[in-house]
């Protein structure tokens, strides 16, 4: 049996924890929080550390000190995942669903995530070439 079908996220060791990341970059993306009603929004704006190609943080190890405003999942409660995208293999599993058909541990091959459109690899921008996130939002992404 599947060690996430089997085991809760705070059971999970590193290695399991780190290979339910499909890559897909869309955690990296900057979010903009409308703080009179909670509501998140994405944009196409991301982190000066992902590589676009691979969708892949350049400097993982260090990601929380070069950038403190990154978050590491596992120093979180679960209750704070609502931010996540809702393809996330972290909150779908959270929330007691199924991993998608395209997520590499299903698929065996992390090509899967970009042949299924959900890698940001297509649209993403890096941070230094914008101005104001706020031009970038994205409705569509959720």
């Amino acid at each position: 049996m599947s060690f996430w079908k089997t085991k809760k996220l705070t059971e999970m060791s590193i290695e399991e924890w780190e290979s339910l990341c499909d890559n897909c970059g869309k955690c990296c993306l900057h979010k903009l929080e409308d703080e009179a009603t909670g509501k998140i929004v994405f944009t196409s704006v991301a982190c000066k550390l992902i590589n676009l190609n691979s969708c892949r943080c350049s400097r993982y190890s260090e990601r929380t000190t070069l950038v403190p405003e990154c978050l590491d999942l596992r120093q979180l409660d679960s209750d704070k995942y609502n931010w996540l995208p809702s393809t996330c293999a972290y909150r779908l599993l959270n929330d007691g669903k199924e991993l998608p058909s395209w997520h590499p541990l299903i698929s065996g091959n992390y090509a899967s995530v970009k042949k299924a459109g959900v890698s940001i690899s297509s649209y993403a921008i890096k941070e230094s070439k914008s101005i104001n996130f706020e031009n970038h939002i994205i409705e569509w992404l959720k």
